[in-house]
Protein backbone atom coordinates (compact mmCIF):
# COMPACT_ATOMS: atom_id res chain seq x y z
CA UNK A 1 0.00 0.00 0.00
CA UNK A 2 1.57 3.44 -1.02
CA UNK A 3 1.57 6.12 1.43
CA UNK A 4 -1.10 8.10 -0.18
CA UNK A 5 -3.28 5.27 -0.10
CA UNK A 6 -2.44 4.78 3.53
CA UNK A 7 -3.32 8.52 4.24
CA UNK A 8 -6.92 8.42 2.57
CA UNK A 9 -7.76 4.80 4.34
CA UNK A 10 -6.75 6.12 7.38
CA UNK A 11 -8.75 9.73 6.85
CA UNK A 12 -12.04 7.89 5.93
CA UNK A 13 -11.44 5.79 8.73
CA UNK A 14 -11.64 8.69 10.69
CA UNK A 15 -14.19 10.27 9.33
CA UNK A 16 -16.07 7.51 9.84
CA UNK A 17 -15.11 6.98 13.52
CA UNK A 18 -16.28 10.38 14.55
CA UNK A 19 -19.64 9.99 13.32
CA UNK A 20 -20.42 7.95 15.64
CA UNK A 21 -22.96 8.83 18.22
CA UNK A 22 -20.66 7.05 20.91
CA UNK A 23 -17.57 9.48 20.64
CA UNK A 24 -19.56 12.21 21.04
CA UNK A 25 -20.42 11.05 24.39
CA UNK A 26 -16.40 10.60 25.44
CA UNK A 27 -14.73 14.02 24.97
CA UNK A 28 -11.01 12.83 25.36
CA UNK A 29 -11.77 10.41 22.52
CA UNK A 30 -13.44 12.73 20.60
CA UNK A 31 -10.93 14.84 20.95
CA UNK A 32 -8.18 13.02 20.49
CA UNK A 33 -9.63 11.72 16.85
CA UNK A 34 -10.71 15.49 15.80
CA UNK A 35 -6.90 16.06 16.40
CA UNK A 36 -5.70 13.34 14.33
CA UNK A 37 -7.81 14.93 11.45
CA UNK A 38 -7.35 17.97 11.38
CA UNK A 39 -3.40 16.83 11.33
CA UNK A 40 -3.79 14.54 7.95
CA UNK A 41 -6.44 16.82 6.77
CA UNK A 42 -3.58 19.14 5.29
CA UNK A 43 -1.97 15.74 3.97
CA UNK A 44 -5.25 15.31 1.77
CA UNK A 45 -5.44 18.16 0.73
CA UNK A 46 -1.81 18.32 -0.85
CA UNK A 47 -2.72 14.64 -2.50
CA UNK A 48 -6.05 15.97 -3.74
CA UNK A 49 -3.70 19.24 -5.27
CA UNK A 50 -1.39 17.08 -7.19
CA UNK A 51 -3.94 14.76 -8.67
CA UNK A 52 -5.31 18.22 -10.37
CA UNK A 53 -2.06 19.03 -11.42
CA UNK A 54 -1.44 16.04 -12.84
CA UNK A 55 -4.67 16.01 -14.91
CA UNK A 56 -3.82 19.61 -16.13
CA UNK A 57 -0.06 18.55 -16.86
CA UNK A 58 -1.73 16.05 -19.08
CA UNK A 59 -4.15 18.23 -20.82
CA UNK A 60 -1.74 20.24 -21.90
CA UNK A 61 0.96 17.76 -23.07
CA UNK A 62 -2.57 16.64 -25.21
CA UNK A 63 -2.35 20.75 -26.44
CA UNK A 64 1.04 20.46 -27.67
CA UNK A 65 0.83 16.97 -29.46
CA UNK A 66 -2.07 18.43 -31.21
CA UNK A 67 -0.25 22.22 -31.70
CA UNK A 68 1.38 21.35 -35.33
CA UNK A 69 3.68 24.13 -35.63
CA UNK A 70 2.49 26.89 -33.69
CA UNK A 71 4.88 28.33 -31.74
CA UNK A 72 3.03 30.41 -29.89
CA UNK A 73 0.73 27.36 -28.16
CA UNK A 74 4.00 25.37 -27.96
CA UNK A 75 6.00 28.05 -26.10
CA UNK A 76 2.52 29.17 -23.72
CA UNK A 77 2.05 25.39 -22.84
CA UNK A 78 5.66 24.53 -22.01
CA UNK A 79 5.51 27.28 -20.05
CA UNK A 80 2.63 25.77 -17.99
CA UNK A 81 3.91 22.64 -17.38
CA UNK A 82 6.99 23.87 -16.02
CA UNK A 83 5.46 25.88 -13.56
CA UNK A 84 2.91 23.17 -12.71
CA UNK A 85 5.92 20.76 -12.12
CA UNK A 86 7.55 23.26 -10.13
CA UNK A 87 4.00 23.46 -8.21
CA UNK A 88 3.91 19.43 -7.68
CA UNK A 89 7.31 19.76 -6.52
CA UNK A 90 6.86 21.72 -3.56
CA UNK A 91 3.25 19.64 -2.90
CA UNK A 92 5.53 16.47 -2.89
CA UNK A 93 8.12 18.27 -0.36
CA UNK A 94 5.62 19.20 1.87
CA UNK A 95 3.63 15.91 2.38
CA UNK A 96 6.81 14.26 3.40
CA UNK A 97 7.17 16.84 5.59
CA UNK A 98 4.28 16.42 6.99
CA UNK A 99 4.44 12.67 7.10
CA UNK A 100 8.22 12.26 8.41
CA UNK A 101 8.00 14.95 11.05
CA UNK A 102 12.14 15.41 12.42
CA UNK A 103 10.45 15.49 15.58
CA UNK A 104 6.95 14.73 17.10
CA UNK A 105 6.78 18.22 18.67
CA UNK A 106 7.47 19.39 14.98
CA UNK A 107 3.37 18.56 14.30
CA UNK A 108 2.83 20.59 17.72
CA UNK A 109 0.90 24.13 17.63
CA UNK A 110 2.68 27.04 18.82
CA UNK A 111 2.47 29.96 20.72
CA UNK A 112 4.43 33.03 19.14
CA UNK A 113 5.51 36.06 21.12
CA UNK A 114 7.40 39.09 19.70
CA UNK A 115 8.53 41.73 21.84
CA UNK A 116 9.84 45.21 21.03
CA UNK A 117 13.40 44.94 21.98
CA UNK A 118 16.56 48.31 21.78
CA UNK A 119 14.91 51.17 19.12
CA UNK A 120 12.18 52.19 21.01
CA UNK A 121 9.00 53.38 19.13
CA UNK A 122 10.69 52.06 15.58
CA UNK A 123 11.29 48.60 17.53
CA UNK A 124 7.65 48.17 18.17
CA UNK A 125 6.73 49.20 14.88
CA UNK A 126 8.63 46.65 13.52
CA UNK A 127 7.48 44.12 15.99
CA UNK A 128 3.85 44.57 14.48
CA UNK A 129 5.10 44.49 10.84
CA UNK A 130 6.75 40.91 12.04
CA UNK A 131 3.41 39.74 13.40
CA UNK A 132 1.99 40.90 10.43
CA UNK A 133 4.46 38.94 8.34
CA UNK A 134 3.85 36.05 10.53
CA UNK A 135 0.75 36.25 10.12
CA UNK A 136 0.05 36.14 6.18
CA UNK A 137 2.97 33.09 6.66
CA UNK A 138 0.74 30.97 8.63
CA UNK A 139 -2.47 31.86 6.47
CA UNK A 140 -0.68 31.00 3.58
CA UNK A 141 0.02 28.00 5.05
CA UNK A 142 -3.30 26.79 5.71
CA UNK A 143 -2.43 27.61 9.66
CA UNK A 144 -4.85 29.55 12.21
CA UNK A 145 -3.80 32.50 14.07
CA UNK A 146 -5.77 33.71 17.37
CA UNK A 147 -4.35 36.91 18.65
CA UNK A 148 -4.00 36.32 22.72
CA UNK A 149 -2.48 39.53 23.98
CA UNK A 150 -1.44 42.78 22.13
CA UNK A 151 0.04 45.81 23.83
CA UNK A 152 0.53 48.53 21.60
CA UNK A 153 2.97 51.54 21.73
CA UNK A 154 2.00 55.53 21.30
CA UNK A 155 2.35 55.03 17.67
CA UNK A 156 0.34 51.75 16.75
CA UNK A 157 3.19 49.30 16.93
CA UNK A 158 3.65 46.64 19.24
CA UNK A 159 5.54 46.59 22.71
CA UNK A 160 4.15 42.72 22.65
CA UNK A 161 2.08 40.77 20.98
CA UNK A 162 1.48 37.11 21.63
CA UNK A 163 -0.78 34.67 19.31
CA UNK A 164 -1.31 31.06 18.93
CA UNK A 165 -0.98 29.02 15.47
CA UNK A 166 -2.96 26.25 15.18
CA UNK A 167 -2.23 23.59 11.92
CA UNK A 168 -0.10 20.17 11.21
CA UNK A 169 3.39 20.99 11.14
CA UNK A 170 3.02 24.44 12.74
CA UNK A 171 6.53 24.22 15.10
CA UNK A 172 8.75 22.40 12.64
CA UNK A 173 7.86 25.77 10.23
CA UNK A 174 8.39 27.96 13.29
CA UNK A 175 11.13 26.72 15.42
CA UNK A 176 13.65 28.26 13.56
CA UNK A 177 12.67 32.05 14.20
CA UNK A 178 13.20 32.19 17.92
CA UNK A 179 16.35 34.96 18.33
CA UNK A 180 16.68 38.51 17.96
CA UNK A 181 16.05 39.90 14.31
CA UNK A 182 17.44 43.51 13.89
CA UNK A 183 15.71 45.89 11.38
CA UNK A 184 18.21 48.96 9.71
CA UNK A 185 15.69 51.65 7.66
CA UNK A 186 15.14 55.19 7.93
CA UNK A 187 12.64 56.01 10.54
CA UNK A 188 9.59 58.23 9.50
CA UNK A 189 10.64 60.77 12.37
CA UNK A 190 14.47 60.68 11.07
CA UNK A 191 14.90 64.12 9.15
CA UNK A 192 18.60 63.63 8.25
CA UNK A 193 18.07 60.70 6.47
CA UNK A 194 20.05 58.34 8.72
CA UNK A 195 19.91 54.60 9.14
CA UNK A 196 19.16 53.57 12.27
CA UNK A 197 18.95 50.21 14.02
CA UNK A 198 17.01 48.46 16.21
CA UNK A 199 16.10 44.88 16.93
CA UNK A 200 13.08 42.40 17.95
CA UNK A 201 12.84 39.77 19.78
CA UNK A 202 10.78 36.77 18.81
CA UNK A 203 10.10 33.41 21.05
CA UNK A 204 8.48 30.44 19.38
CA UNK A 205 6.98 28.02 22.01
CA UNK A 206 5.43 24.41 21.76
CA UNK A 207 1.62 24.76 22.72
CA UNK A 208 0.77 22.37 25.69
CA UNK A 209 -2.24 20.72 26.85
CA UNK A 210 -3.67 21.31 29.94
CA UNK A 211 -3.16 17.66 30.75
CA UNK A 212 0.55 17.31 29.87
CA UNK A 213 2.01 19.58 32.32
CA UNK A 214 0.99 20.29 35.96
CA UNK A 215 0.43 23.57 37.66
CA UNK A 216 -1.18 23.94 41.36
CA UNK A 217 -3.45 26.32 41.44
CA UNK A 218 -1.86 27.34 44.83
CA UNK A 219 1.09 27.72 42.98
CA UNK A 220 -0.81 30.77 41.18
CA UNK A 221 -0.94 34.11 42.13
CA UNK A 222 -4.20 35.34 39.79
CA UNK A 223 -4.88 39.85 39.44
CA UNK A 224 -7.60 41.64 37.70
CA UNK A 225 -7.37 45.10 36.46
CA UNK A 226 -8.55 47.66 33.82
CA UNK A 227 -7.73 46.73 30.10
CA UNK A 228 -5.85 49.48 28.21
CA UNK A 229 -5.51 50.66 24.71
CA UNK A 230 -8.86 50.70 22.37
CA UNK A 231 -11.78 49.72 23.57
CA UNK A 232 -13.90 52.40 24.51
CA UNK A 233 -15.70 53.23 27.40
CA UNK A 234 -15.93 49.65 28.23
CA UNK A 235 -12.20 48.74 28.85
CA UNK A 236 -12.07 52.03 31.38
CA UNK A 237 -14.79 50.58 33.69
CA UNK A 238 -14.42 46.39 33.92
CA UNK A 239 -11.38 44.61 35.36
CA UNK A 240 -11.64 41.81 32.39
CA UNK A 241 -7.72 41.72 31.89
CA UNK A 242 -5.86 39.12 33.82
CA UNK A 243 -2.45 38.63 35.27
CA UNK A 244 -1.02 35.19 36.06
CA UNK A 245 1.99 34.65 38.45
CA UNK A 246 3.82 31.31 38.65
CA UNK A 247 5.02 31.79 42.12
CA UNK A 248 7.68 28.86 42.05
CA UNK A 249 9.05 30.16 38.61
CA UNK A 250 8.11 33.54 38.65
CA UNK A 251 6.69 33.62 35.58
CA UNK A 252 4.10 36.46 34.83
CA UNK A 253 1.59 36.19 32.33
CA UNK A 254 -0.63 39.01 31.47
CA UNK A 255 -3.99 38.53 28.74
CA UNK A 256 -6.36 41.29 28.08
CA UNK A 257 -10.12 41.46 26.43
CA UNK A 258 -12.37 43.36 26.21
CA UNK A 259 -14.96 41.96 27.49
CA UNK A 260 -14.18 38.44 29.03
CA UNK A 261 -12.42 37.77 32.11
CA UNK A 262 -13.16 33.84 31.76
CA UNK A 263 -11.57 34.20 28.08
CA UNK A 264 -8.66 36.26 29.15
CA UNK A 265 -7.63 33.29 31.74
CA UNK A 266 -7.79 30.86 30.19
CA UNK A 267 -5.40 32.43 26.69
CA UNK A 268 -3.19 33.32 29.61
CA UNK A 269 -3.07 29.53 30.89
CA UNK A 270 -2.17 28.85 27.35
CA UNK A 271 0.44 31.00 27.55
CA UNK A 272 1.68 30.55 31.09
CA UNK A 273 1.69 26.20 30.43
CA UNK A 274 3.94 26.92 27.21
CA UNK A 275 6.58 29.33 29.16
CA UNK A 276 7.10 27.11 31.61
CA UNK A 277 8.07 24.40 29.90
CA UNK A 278 9.71 26.62 27.49
CA UNK A 279 11.90 27.38 30.62
CA UNK A 280 12.51 24.15 31.74
CA UNK A 281 13.93 23.58 28.07
CA UNK A 282 15.97 26.59 28.51
CA UNK A 283 17.60 25.26 31.57
CA UNK A 284 18.53 22.16 29.91
CA UNK A 285 20.60 23.56 27.30
CA UNK A 286 22.30 25.65 29.95
CA UNK A 287 23.18 22.49 31.59
CA UNK A 288 24.83 20.33 28.78
CA UNK A 289 28.72 20.38 29.31
CA UNK A 290 29.93 18.98 25.72
CA UNK A 291 30.59 21.71 23.35
CA UNK A 292 28.20 21.58 20.62
CA UNK A 293 28.43 23.37 17.39
CA UNK A 294 27.46 26.67 15.84
CA UNK A 295 24.29 25.45 14.64
CA UNK A 296 20.37 26.51 13.42
CA UNK A 297 17.69 26.08 15.83
CA UNK A 298 19.46 26.46 19.53
CA UNK A 299 16.62 28.01 21.06
CA UNK A 300 18.35 31.36 22.12
CA UNK A 301 16.69 33.88 22.54
CA UNK A 302 19.38 35.89 22.78
CA UNK A 303 21.26 35.27 19.59
CA UNK A 304 21.09 37.60 17.16
CA UNK A 305 19.74 35.48 13.83
CA UNK A 306 18.45 37.93 11.28
CA UNK A 307 19.05 41.02 9.48
CA UNK A 308 16.28 43.31 7.64
CA UNK A 309 18.01 45.75 5.93
CA UNK A 310 15.62 47.84 4.51
CA UNK A 311 16.89 50.76 2.49
CA UNK A 312 19.03 47.85 0.10
CA UNK A 313 16.40 45.50 0.52
CA UNK A 314 17.85 42.32 1.88
CA UNK A 315 17.14 40.24 4.50
CA UNK A 316 20.21 38.18 5.72
CA UNK A 317 19.89 35.26 7.93
CA UNK A 318 23.40 34.96 10.03
CA UNK A 319 23.21 31.30 10.94
CA UNK A 320 23.50 29.94 7.52
CA UNK A 321 24.83 32.82 5.78
CA UNK A 322 21.58 33.49 3.26
CA UNK A 323 20.65 36.83 1.97
CA UNK A 324 17.78 37.24 0.01
CA UNK A 325 17.37 40.64 -2.09
CA UNK A 326 13.05 40.71 -1.98
CA UNK A 327 12.77 42.22 1.47
CA UNK A 328 9.05 43.65 0.17
CA UNK A 329 7.91 40.20 -0.56
CA UNK A 330 9.48 38.29 2.50
CA UNK A 331 7.63 40.81 4.55
CA UNK A 332 4.45 40.00 2.84
CA UNK A 333 4.93 36.55 4.08
CA UNK A 334 6.83 34.85 1.48
CA UNK A 335 9.50 33.51 3.79
CA UNK A 336 9.89 29.61 2.81
CA UNK A 337 12.69 29.71 0.86
CA UNK A 338 14.67 31.18 4.06
CA UNK A 339 12.85 28.40 6.56
CA UNK A 340 13.61 25.73 3.80
CA UNK A 341 17.03 26.60 3.44
CA UNK A 342 17.68 27.03 7.76
CA UNK A 343 15.63 23.50 7.79
CA UNK A 344 18.16 21.61 5.03
CA UNK A 345 21.15 22.88 7.00
CA UNK A 346 19.66 22.06 10.59
CA UNK A 347 19.04 18.45 8.92
CA UNK A 348 22.00 17.83 7.30
CA UNK A 349 24.64 15.53 8.57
Amino acid sequence: MTKKEEALLRYASLKEELSLPEIFQDHVKYAKIAKDLREIEPIITLYNEIDKIDKDIESLKSMLREAGGDQEIIDLASKEIEDLSTKKEKCQKEIKRLLNPNNQEDNRNIILEIRAGTGGEESALFASELYRMYVRFAENKGFSVTLLSFNDSERGGAKEVVSSVEGSGVYGLFKYETGVHRVQRIPETETNGRIHTSAVTVAVLVEIEEEEIEINESDLRIDTFRSSGAGGQHVNTTDSAVRITHIPTGTVVSCQDERSQIKNRSRAMKILRAKILDEQKQKQRQAMSEERREQVGTGDRSERIRTYNFPQSRVTDHRIGKTLYKLDRFMMGEIDEMVDALADVANSD
